[in-house]
């Protein structure tokens, strides 16, 4: 069973529709034992750092998250879940994540070409990096995701597994061990999205 971490953060049940479509049993909850329970984790989010972090801690879902990620637990964080996985974030101040994945979450502003919109809406490809990440096992690199960000994330490129071009390389997905990340929607990403969450709920 996979575990939807609903902490107030989210496209919960357009997610959760998507692990249905491919047979996945899953659960939406904030419940801190039924989160233990479950053979995997995603933690989702939409909106800014810093507000779902607050909203993480005054839960103490943040000390769930690390505590079953250090058992071996596969996490899988998407969009503004997986930057919340990263040590820290510089959305509107300086504002702590998890320390899951090592790297910190800046501003696409900072890389990309001023005529460039933002935020960063739309479908590119991936491009791996290394190794090809057991979350892409069903895919090809070149395939297309969805994405929707302003931030991304920076100084982490060890983790790194796949990058996606908007006027230059931003991070589209990164790992550390049992703990994975897409800054894209697989949940938005048709088919090739389907692949990812059924690649992360056999891992």
């Amino acid at each position: 069973m996979i575990a939807i971490v609903d902490y107030g953060v989210g496209n919960l049940f357009s997610l959760k529709s998507s692990l249905d479509a491919i047979g996945e049993d899953a659960v939406v909850t904030g419940n801190k034992d039924e989160i233990s329970k479950a053979d995997r984790i995603i933690l989702p989010g939409v909106g800014a750092f810093g507000d779902a972090a607050k909203k993480l801690a005054d839960t103490g879902l943040d000390e769930v998250i690390k505590s079953e990620a250090a058992d071996g637990k596969p996490i899988l964080g998407i969009c503004l879940g997986m930057q919340l996985l990263f040590d820290k974030s510089f959305e509107y101040g300086e504002h702590k994540g998890l320390g899951l994945i090592k790297g910190e979450i800046r501003p696409i502003a900072e890389v990309i070409p001023k005529e460039l919109k933002i935020p960063h809406i739309g479908w590119n490809a991936l491009r791996f990096t290394k190794n090809k990440s057991q979350l892409f096992k069903y895919i090809n690199d070149g395939d297309y995701v969805y994405f929707v960000h302003s931030y991304y994330a920076a100084d982490c490129g060890e983790s790194v597994t796949a990058n996606a071009e908007y006027g230059a390389l931003l991070t589209a997905s990164a790992e550390n061990g049992n703990v994975f990340g897409c800054q894209f929607h697989p949940e938005k990403s048709g088919d090739v999205g389907l692949k990812i969450l059924k690649s992360f709920a056999e891992i």
